[in-house]
């Protein structure tokens, strides 16, 4: 078992949500119930799977739940990127939280790998 606070990973991912709750500010008000939820919920899962998953009594079982984060992770990535096709977010800002989102990917998976190497 793992304290999830004292997981770098946790608390990167943790700014990471940040950052995409201020960046969904700035969209439409008809997106509100559509796509800054989704993204929202992407963005909130990959702390939230981090932590449960340190709640397991198995590193197999936390790495099913690292797997879902990074997936989260993913789907964060494609709903910012279609944000930014339709104009809802700038490429710069894009390019901005692409740089904290890969390193939280890279983070995930680099845990991960530890994990199942043990």
């Amino acid at each position: 078992m793992h304290n999830f606070k004292n997981l770098k990973i946790w608390q990167k991912s943790r700014l990471l949500v940040k950052e995409v709750f201020i960046i969904t500010k700035d969209f439409p008000v008809e997106e509100k119930y559509v796509l800054v939820s989704q993204i929202l919920r992407s963005a909130y899962s990959i702390p939230s799977n981090i932590a449960e998953g340190s709640g397991r009594p198995s590193d197999k079982e936390f790495i099913r739940f690292l797997d879902i984060a990074l997936s989260s992770a993913f789907e964060l990535e494609t709903q910012l990127i279609l944000a930014t096709d339709i104009h809802y977010l700038t490429e710069e800002k894009l390019k901005e939280i692409q740089t904290l989102l890969y390193e939280v990917q890279k983070m995930i998976y680099s845990f991960r790998m530890n994990l199942q190497t043990q």
